[in-house]
């Protein structure tokens, strides 16, 4: 019986993905929906109409569509990517649709109306590896565009992809319809070249080496790829915990603004193939490739993951963890939480190698990113000099690039740090108050803005909306120790003390290298919840040149009620050289207090032998102050009289 001859055509393939659907569908189905067909038939369908391509099929979030014309199928995508684009600019950030589309020209076979070949694969291929918003062309279709389209093609590489045996040549279709400027070598003839080269030579040799230090781009964030986790126990099981995996890892660091993380359909293509994380690195166009695998073995899952950078292939990080197998949902998500956790935030290891890299830089060729990898470091030093020196930092940083949030969020941080050090308290408050609510209107979707303006909020007294903007941040990165943190400090203003120590505890957890600055909310969290001991451990990674007032008060007060007395004697003395009007009734007049807070500061001082009364003048700048019974009468007790 002889099998009939399959039809078969030369065809362009446009295949295109929407981003973030799963992630869209799970927030607002009904909607997403909703919008999602709006598109298609306000936007998409009608310019492939008028490119003359057919729709083969819909995949929910995605489509298949044929053209005769190459030339026909880019020029539609580019109209596609580039009104959808416009469309996205008026919208909410939840409301945006994103798509990717790679594009091929292949031989492909036509069965009962679908499609089927390699020249199908390699276009959902390229779609896979093509960036947000953006176009990825085969060489095939590359070949025959030349002269023939008004936007230029780069070449992205050839790359070895899923199920295709031979390296596909990649070009991204640049939408802005800019070309690339020729480097001026490029275009000289080969005497110019030569006299070039010579006047480079005289130049370095002459000191005018700084005339060739270009600038650099303000945006230089460090960027990572977090490949598909190997699976090396080969079971389904274990194959849908790596899956979820990597996942919630690409889902975890997404939400840190300090770098850029490609998306999953980006790094897809290489799952269970051998790679080299330098190729992967150059193929993606990152600084980092984050890989790992799991193995299961009897009743136990372990699971291996490591950070490499890509310049020069060293693993900056790695780790290893062995757990039960009984709830693999539970490992996963502790799993990603870890390593996101390590990674990201103010002091992961991928902004301390930005940091290391800036640091090796001609200060003339610092950009705005530099400026803030800076002066964020110069922070977590807890010194009044260091504060300073980063607001130095951070304020170039903002110069450069005004909406560099993350600038203005660290701004606060120091700032807040002066006030507390007694330095120009009232400018430095009021500060810290304008750079965090600008940080938040800058970039509503970064968790840290929304954390520092709800502790600005917090600071002022207006509990209310601090708790909401606290509660968006969490909303915003729930796994993230950084965020945590920020609420552990004000857990107790909220009424919820014993939550905050909680919060301590989970971060502990997640991060057991916290940084030395969280020691100052860690151990005001202990305290109020009455957990003394761990309250004046948290502060023994500090130094008494790192303290503020709520250190040293908290300090103080936990070894007193620890019935340390000769050591809390000690501290009070040293506090009231730092700060002389620190007294009980200053303490219980910090705006927003709880009257909890107020309760353990008024059960816990005079044990460790703070002066009960505030100054006239003190007082007289406070609009309702609280006073203690003692001192309302003009009763007040000399320093150490029982």
């Amino acid at each position: 019986m002889s099998i009939p001859a399959l039809d078969r055509k030369l065809l362009a393939i446009l295949a295109a993905d929407m981003v973030g659907y799963s992630k869209a569908m799970e927030a607002d189905e009904a909607g997403t929906i909703k919008r999602l067909k709006a598109i298609r038939s306000d936007l998409i369908n009608p310019a492939i109409s008028q490119r003359h391509g057919s729709v083969v099929k819909l995949m929910g979030d995605g489509a298949l569509v044929a053209f005769d014309s190459v030339v026909d199928a880019v020029a539609c995508a580019a109209e596609i990517q580039n009104t959808v684009a416009a469309c996205n600019a008026g919208l909410p950030e939840l409301e945006r649709f994103v798509f990717r589309i790679g594009i091929n020209l292949g031989d492909v076979a036509l069965v009962d109306g679908d499609l089927y070949g390699d020249g199908v694969n390699v276009a959902a291929r390229l779609e896979q590896l093509a960036e947000p918003g953006g176009v990825m062309v085969s060489g095939t279709a590359y070949d025959h565009l030349q002269g023939k389209l008004d936007w230029p093609l780069d070449f992205a590489g050839e790359h070895q992809v899923k199920n295709i045996s031979r390296p596909v040549r990649m070009y991204r279709l640049r939408l802005d319809g800019k070309r690339a400027r020729r480097p001026l070598l490029g275009m000289m003839p080969r005497w110019a070249k030569t006299a070039a080269a010579a006047i480079v030579a005289l130049a370095l040799a002459g000191g005018g080496v700084w005339w060739f230090l270009q600038p650099e781009p303000l945006s230089a964030k460090p960027s990572v790829a977090v490949l598909p986790f190997d699976n090396y126990g080969g079971d389904e099981a274990s194959g849908r915990l790596a899956d979820g995996l990597t996942e919630d890892i690409i889902t975890d660091l997404a939400r840190f603004p300090e770098f850029e993380v490609m998306a999953r359909n980006s790094t897809e293509a290489y799952k269970d193939k051998p790679v080299d994380a330098r190729q992967v690195a150059s193929a993606l166009h990152v600084g980092f490739v984050l890989e790992g695998s799991i193995q299961r073995q009897g009743d136990r899952v372990r699971i291996t993951a490591q950070l490499i950078d890509a310049k020069t292939g060293h693993h900056l990080w790695s780790e290893k963890w062995d757990r039960p197998a009984e709830d693999v949902f539970a490992v996963q998500t502790e799993i990603a939480e870890q390593v996101t956790n390590r990674l990201g935030g103010g002091v992961g290891l991928i902004q301390e190698a930005g940091r290391a890299a800036a640091k090796r830089k001609r200060p003339e060729n610092l950009n705005a990113y530099d400026y803030y990898l800076l002066g964020s470091e110069k922070i977590e030093k807890l010194t009044k000099a260091d504060e300073e020196e980063a607001i130095t930092f951070l304020n170039r940083a903002k110069e450069l690039d005004p909406g560099l949030a993350r600038a203005w969020v660290e701004l606060y941080h120091a700032h807040e740090l002066l006030e507390l050090f007694g330095v120009d308290p009232e400018s430095n408050r009021k500060a810290a108050d304008d750079v965090a609510e600008h940080a938040v209107r800058l970039d509503p979707s970064d968790a840290e803005a929304h954390a520092v303006f709800g502790m600005s909020l917090a600071n002022k007294g207006d509990m209310g909306r601090a708790k909401a903007e606290l509660d968006t941040a969490l909303r915003l990165a729930p796994g993230s120790s950084e965020i945590l943190t920020f609420y552990t400090g004000f857990a107790a203003r909220f009424g919820e003390p014993e939550r905050g120590a909680q919060m301590v505890d989970q971060v502990m957890r997640l991060d057991p290298n916290y940084p030395m600055w969280a020691s100052n909310f860690f151990a005001p969290a202990y305290f109020m919840a009455g957990r003394y001991e761990d309250a004046v451990k948290m502060l023994e990674r500090m130094t008494p040149n790192n303290y503020q007032k709520w250190t040293w008060v908290v300090r103080s007060s936990s070894l007193a009620a620890l019935g340390r007395t000769d050591e809390a004697t000690a501290s009070v003395t040293e506090a009231l050289k730092q700060h002389p009007d620190l007294t009980v009734e200053s303490m219980i007049n910090e705006p927003g207090l709880s009257t909890m807070e107020r309760g353990r500061f008024i059960e816990t001082m005079p044990l460790a032998g703070f002066p009960a009364c505030a100054k006239a003048e003190a007082l007289a700048k406070i609009a309702k102050p609280v006073r203690l019974p003692e001192c309302e009468a003009g009763k007040a007790k000399p320093l150490g009289q029982p």
